[in-house]
């Protein structure tokens, strides 16, 4: 945890064991697709509406034209999933926050100062409504998100397919920051990318309908807050097994996928929040700093 001047404010020490190591999402997602037969997945096919038939059954319709009708579906879409409309009228909602998203490649050799500032884990430099936040990827890389509570006009005000320009903008809000900090920014390597944040309403739920459920982001989009590919990989691993228990039922196997999950995943929704909060709001980067402080002491205290 730094300030906007880059000086140290906390630092949690690695003492090999209270780590919280991650894969690479590329590498995830590889090792869960080498487990599949072939064929499993098949690319290219967008899905661009879906109807219902009556008896659980399902027609989705593909961008190339073509279609299949489904016995069961799993909206596992995303954001702005397809399949959700069949089950929820909720849409998700603009939280007033955007991450810009941007790399730096060969950090110890081409950028020392800033490789160093993030050193071998995760970086925060916050203040009330904006902040740096980067991590050390394998490879030498810093992955960069430039959190802001900006509202939709401004993001849509930035033209970020030129990409000089949009950094220009969006490092024009960091002025006074630690050169060695706003480098993430302005010395990026890749095309910065706007990720708006969105989130459907907490405690998201849907009444039962024949034939078809959700999981992941389609089914309880919230902040980033370090859980949601975690309660994705976890929703279909026990949807996987609520329908190995009820395999001459299919109805009572969503039905008990489902109820389970909206139990698990309300509670993220609120630390979600919280997390945002901790990170932009007025108290940043002090409350965030007085979090970390007390799992500290949960951990010391275990």
């Amino acid at each position: 945890m730094l300030d906007r001047h880059g000086a140290v404010l906390l630092e949690v020490p690695d003492d090999g064991e209270a780590g919280r190591p991650e894969v690479l999402r590329g590498d995830l997602r590889q090792v869960l697709l080498d487990s599949l037969p072939d064929g499993t997945v098949q690319w290219g096919r967008k899905v661009t509406g879906v109807r219902p038939l009556g008896g659980g059954r399902h027609e989705v319709t593909f961008a190339d034209g073509s279609t299949v009708t489904s016995s069961v579906l799993v909206g596992a879409d995303g954001a702005w999933s397809k399949i959700r409309p069949l089950l929820s009228d909720a849409d998700p909602a603009y939280l007033g926050t955007t991450f810009v998203e941007t790399y730096l490649y060969d950090v110890d050799r081409r950028h020392p100062a800033t490789a160093e500032a993030v050193g071998q884990g995760a970086m925060y430099a916050l203040a009330p409504g904006k902040g740096i936040v980067a991590h050390r990827e394998a490879g030498n890389i810093l992955h960069t998100y430039v959190e802001l509570n900006r509202s939709a006009e401004w993001v849509a005000g930035i033209d970020f397919t030129d990409a000089a320009t949009a950094r220009a903008q969006v490092a024009a809000e960091f002025d006074g920051w630690a050169p060695h900090l706003t480098a993430l920014i302005t010395d990026g390597e890749a095309a910065p990318v706007a990720r708006m944040i969105h989130t459907l309403p907490d405690g998201h739920r849907w009444d039962r309908v024949p034939g078809v459920t959700l999981l992941g982001d389609a089914a309880h989009l919230m902040p980033p807050s370090g859980d949601g590919a975690n309660l994705a990989m976890f929703d279909g691993a026990e949807l996987g097994k609520a329908i190995a228990a009820h395999p001459d039922d299919i109805e009572a196997a969503l039905t008990a996928y489902e109820q389970a999950m909206f139990a698990r995943t309300e509670p993220f929704h609120a630390e979600a929040h919280e997390i945002i909060d901790l990170c932009l709001g007025e108290r940043a980067p002090y409350g965030l700093i007085d979090f970390f402080n007390g799992a500290l002491v949960m951990d010391d205290r275990r």
